[in-house]
């Protein structure tokens, strides 16, 4: 191992560089496990999300080991010419279409789940709680799997950005280490706020769409940061999105506090004001009704 590589300026500047985009990249991966491992028994959860993610360390060692292979994988192995429309299909497209896919389906029928209350009900009922969870194999081999898709442009970013493969593992080990330490909170606090949950699935949703779209050949080849202009798009509305319900909920927090308070202040002005909205309710219903 030469570890000469990093007497150098750049070698260091690259190292960097490529643990911000490993963490960047890998934020779909971290939500993608939180939302795996949410289906595990709770005292199984903190295991199965670090042996996801160390099974992710591995296969990206193994990806970047083979680095000189992920060129052809970009060449067309057949082409569609349908007109106006003509891409051809290589190895990471079709990668690509298939993760995307599941990506869609996943996120989709677990929104479905959460407006059905399943989880609500398993809570309450052994019955359900039972059909809702998977095991510790089924958990950490989905995890897997999906990394193929999830680091399959993370390492070729890495091999484009990087003369040596050490800096490559490094960046990489360092970038997974670094995730391991921030999974179990990341994930409590998906799964604790059932709005970050949808919004933690609907973000699922649209990387998804953004696989397909890109395994089909639409894409605008305009990066920014070494990262697709697209994919940018989607983290940024998303990041948006989540503080903007940070926000609300600091604001329902504080009101919940507010009304506390003045009911521990005038219990008596409270029960009033309650009764009077209710008695307003009533009257509005029955509008309604006429």
């Amino acid at each position: 191992m030469d570890l000469s590589v990093f007497a150098t300026p750049e070698a260091w500047i690259s190292l960097i560089t490529l643990i911000f985009l490993e963490i960047v990249l890998g934020v779909d991966n971290l939500v993608f496990i939180s939302i795996t491992t949410n289906r595990l028994p709770e005292e199984k959860q903190h295991i199965g999300r670090k042996l996801g993610l160390a099974g992710a360390l591995l296969m990206r060692i193994v990806f970047l080991c083979f680095a000189s292979y992920l060129v052809h994988m970009t060449a067309p192995l057949f082409t569609i010419d349908l007109g106006p429309y003509s891409h051809g299909f290589s190895i990471r497209d079709l990668v690509l279409l298939v993760g995307g896919a599941y990506l869609i389906y996943k996120g989709v029928s677990e929104l479905r789940e959460m407006l059905k209350l399943t989880e609500v009900k398993a809570a309450h009922s052994e019955e359900h709680k039972a059909l809702h969870l998977i095991t510790l194999p089924q958990a950490v081999g989905t995890i897997m799997v999906m990394d193929l898709v999830f680091s399959i442009d993370s390492v070729i970013t890495a091999v484009g950005m990087a003369d040596h493969l050490i800096i490559m593992i490094i960046a990489v080990m360092l970038a997974v280490i670094l995730m391991m330490v921030f999974i179990d909170p990341i994930s409590d606090f998906i799964n604790g706020h059932p709005e970050m949950k949808m919004l933690a699935l609907t973000f699922i949703v649209a990387i998804g769409a953004l696989l397909v779209i890109d395994s089909a050949g639409f894409h605008t080849g305009i990066e920014l940061l070494h990262m697709p202009l697209e994919k940018l798009m989607v983290y940024f509305a998303m990041v948006f999105c989540i503080v903007l319900e940070l926000v609300q909920m600091r604001y329902s927090k504080n009101l919940a506090a507010w009304q506390k308070e003045c009911w521990k202040a005038d219990p008596e002005a409270q029960m009033e004001k309650m009764r009077v909205e209710m008695l307003g309710e009533t009257q509005r219903d029955e509008a309604a009704k006429e």
